[in-house]
C-alpha cells in the first residue's frame, strides 16, 4: 500500500469521530471548499473506518450525484486503500452495494445518485446506520434531507463534501450557517490541504479558473456568480490563424426568431482556432430564414473545406435534419451550460481555443455576456448576447475537450452537469 501524508485538516476528518477527540459529540462533518484539496478521499476513509469500528450487521447510504460518479469519484480510489489496510470489499455491481468485512465485523453499504427530486423514493424506507453524500451540493434538498432523516440507528452520523456554489444555495444556508445549532463540524478547505499536489500542479490549477470559479474551485469561498461570464477577456484571445490549419468543423447554435451562431475551427498544434462565423438576428433583419437558407450559409461558411462534423445544439431537431439530408455529418452537441463555460474559460486560458480578428460578432458578445442576478442561489447566465457563446461552448465541450484532453479534460467539475 502506497504511504499516505495527511494535512492537519485531513487528519481531523480522519478521527473527528474517534474517543477522545474534542469533536467526538458533533453529529455530522462537512467538508466544503476547493476543488483537489484532498476533501472526498479523507471523506471517505475516514466514513469506513467509523462504520466498521462502530457496527456489525448494518446498512450505510454512499451517495454522490448519480452511481457512476459514486464509483468514480469515491471507490476506485478508496477501495484499494481500504484493502491494503485490511478491510475486505466485494463488489455486487448488479444490486448497487459494496459489501466491507473487518476481522468479524460485517456492514453493507448502499450506493445511491442523487441528480433529481425524483432520486429522494430511492433512499426512502431504509434504516440506515449513516450515510455519507459526495458532491452534496450538486443534489436536489429533498434527497439530502431523506438521506439524513433515514439515519435513524442509534449512534449514526453524516458525512458531507462539496465544492461552494453561491451563498444563496439551500446548502449553505441550511447546513454551513446553521453547522453549530446542528451540532456538525465544518472544515473548509483549500487546495493547499492536500499534500499530494506538487507546487507545479497547484499552480497549474489556479491559472484553470478565473473570476467566480476561480473564487469558488482554488480558494473555496462560497460567492454569487456576478458580472461577465469571461471577465478575463480581452483583446490578447484574439489572434491571425496561422497557415496549415486542419481537423475543420462547424459549430453552431440555431435560432428562427433568435440569432443563428455558426463557428468554423481548425486546428494546429493542438490549438483550435475560430476562424470565421456566419451570424444572423432575424429580429434586427426583420426576415426569418429557411432551414435551407441556414443549410446555404453554412455551406458557404465552410467554403469546400473537408468538414469533419457539424454541432449543433441538439434541440434544432428540424435544422439537424435538414443537414443530414444534405450529406452533412451531424453530431449533438454537449449542451451542459455550467460545465461547458468552465471549460470554455479553461481552454481559452490556456490558448487552446483561439478567436480571430474576423469573428466580430463572438468578439462582441464575448464583451456583454453576462450571469443573471439570482436570489435562489442558482447560477444562471443572462439569456441575451449568449448564440456565439453557446456554440463556442458546444464546440468546447464536443469536441476541443476530448481532443485536448490531460488535465483540461479531468477537471471539468466532477459529476455535476
Amino acid at each position: 500500500m502506497r504511504e499516505l501524508v495527511f494535512s492537519p485538516k485531513q487528519r481531523r476528518v480522519l478521527t473527528w469521530w474517534r474517543p477522545g477527540s474534542p469533536d467526538r459529540d458533533k453529529q455530522a462533518i462537512i467538508c466544503d471548499g476547493a476543488v483537489r484539496s484532498g476533501k472526498t478521499l479523507c471523506t471517505g476513509l475516514s466514513f469506513f473506518c467509523w462504520a466498521m469500528q462502530s457496527f456489525q450487521n448494518r446498512r450505510f447510504a454512499l451517495c454522490g450525484r448519480t452511481i457512476v460518479s459514486v464509483r468514480r469519484n469515491l471507490l476506485e480510489e478508496l477501495l484499494p486503500l481500504l484493502e491494503g489496510m485490511g478491510f475486505r470489499c466485494r463488489q455486487k455491481t448488479s444490486q448497487n452495494l459494496l459489501e466491507v468485512r473487518l476481522g468479524r465485523r460485517k456492514n453493507t453499504f448502499y450506493l445511491f445518485g442523487g441528480k433529481d427530486e425524483g432520486s429522494a423514493a430511492l433512499i426512502q424506507g431504509l434504516t440506515l446506520a449513516g450515510a455519507l453524500l459526495d458532491e452534496a451540493a450538486l443534489m436536489p434538498r429533498s434527497f439530502v434531507e431523506q438521506a439524513a432523516a433515514r439515519c435513524s440507528v442509534s449512534g449514526s452520523r453524516l458525512w458531507f463534501s462539496c465544492n461552494p456554489e453561491s451563498p444563496a444555495h439551500w446548502f449553505y444556508q441550511e447546513w454551513i450557517l446553521k453547522a453549530k445549532e446542528k451540532g456538525v463540524l465544518r472544515i473548509p478547505f483549500s487546495m493547499e490541504d492536500n499534500p499530494g499536489l506538487s507546487p507545479q500542479m497547484l499552480e497549474r490549477y489556479r491559472t484553470m479558473f478565473q473570476g467566480t470559479f476561480y473564487r469558488r474551485f482554488v480558494l473555496g469561498e462560497w460567492v454569487a456568480a456576478e458580472g461577465l461570464v469571461y471577465d478575463f477577456f480581452d483583446e490578447s484571445f484574439v489572434r491571425p490563424a496561422p497557415e496549415g490549419l486542419e481537423e475543420w468543423y462547424i459549430s453552431c447554435d440555431y435560432g428562427t426568431v433568435n440569432p443563428t451562431s455558426m463557428g468554423l475551427w481548425g486546428k494546429k498544434d493542438g490549438v483550435w482556432y475560430r476562424t470565421a462565423e456566419f451570424y444572423y438576428d432575424a429580429r434586427k433583419r426583420h426576415r426569418q430564414k429557411t432551414d435551407e437558407e441556414y443549410a446555404d450559409a453554412l455551406a458557404e461558411l465552410a467554403g469546400g473545406r473537408d468538414i469533419r462534423a457539424v454541432i449543433v445544439d441538439p434541440a434544432a431537431a428540424s435544422f439537424i435534419e435538414t443537414l443530414r439530408r444534405r450529406g452533412w455529418r451531424v453530431r449533438r452537441a454537449d449542451n451542459r451550460v455550467l460545465s461547458g463555460i468552465r471549460l470554455t474559460a479553461r481552454l481559452l486560458k490556456a490558448g487552446k481555443l483561439v478567436i480571430c480578428p474576423g469573428c466580430g460578432d463572438a468578439i462582441r458578445e464575448f464583451a456583454l455576456y453576462r450571469w443573471e442576478e439570482q436570489g435562489d442561489g442558482q447560477d444562471r447566465v443572462r439569456k441575451e448576447n449568449d448564440h456565439a457563446m453557446d456554440e463556442i461552448r458546444y464546440f468546447a465541450a464536443t469536441v476541443a475537450e476530448g481532443k485536448g484532453g490531460g488535465v483540461y479534460a479531468g477537471c471539468v467539475e466532477r459529476g455535476r452537469f
